[in-house]
C-alpha cells in the first residue's frame, strides 16, 4: 500500500480514537473520518504553514504552545466543512488536536520505522549507488 494511503489511514483512525475519548467530537461513520482526515491533511498542508507564519511571534513567546491553538482552529474549520464531524467547543478542539496529533505521532512512527526497516533490508550500499543484479528472466533485482 502506497505510504500516502497508510499515512491517511492513520489520521483517521486518530480522529476516530480522539471521538472515543471525548464527548464533545462525533463521528457519523469511518467514510466522513476518512474525509474529515483527508481535509485535515489538505488543510494543515496549505494553510497551517501561513498560520504558523503569521503568528509566529505569539509562537515563539509561547515557547511553541499557540500551535496547540492552530491545530484547534484547523480541527474546527475541518468540522464547518464535512458534515458527519463534529467538534463542540473551543476545548474539545484543543483537546481533540492533542488526541489527534499524539495518535498521529505514535502510529506514524512506527509506520516510519518500518519503512527505513525495509530501506535497509533492501539496500546496498556502494558509494552512494544502488547495487541492481539481473536475474534469469531479465528482471533487475
Amino acid at each position: 500500500m502506497s505510504f500516502v494511503i497508510l499515512r491517511w489511514l492513520i489520521l483517521s483512525a486518530a480522529i476516530i480514537i480522539a471521538s472515543y475519548l471525548l464527548d464533545g467530537i462525533h463521528v457519523r461513520d469511518f467514510f466522513s473520518a476518512v474525509v474529515a482526515a483527508a481535509m485535515l491533511g489538505f488543510f494543515n498542508m496549505f494553510f497551517r504553514p501561513i498560520l504558523i507564519l503569521l503568528t509566529l511571534p505569539i509562537n515563539i513567546l509561547s515557547l511553541g504552545l499557540f500551535t496547540f491553538l492552530i491545530n484547534a482552529f484547523l480541527l474546527k474549520l475541518v468540522a464547518g466543512v464535512v458534515s458527519g464531524f463534529d467538534v463542540v467547543g473551543f476545548w474539545t478542539a484543543v483537546f481533540g488536536a492533542l488526541i489527534i496529533s499524539l495518535v498521529n505521532w505514535i502510529l506514524g512512527s512506527y509506520l516510519q520505522k518500518d519503512r527505513m526497516f525495509r530501506m535497509e533490508v533492501h539496500r546496498h550500499d556502494h558509494g552512494g549507488y544502488i547495487d541492481l543484479e539481473k536475474e534469469n528472466d531479465d528482471r533487475w533485482k
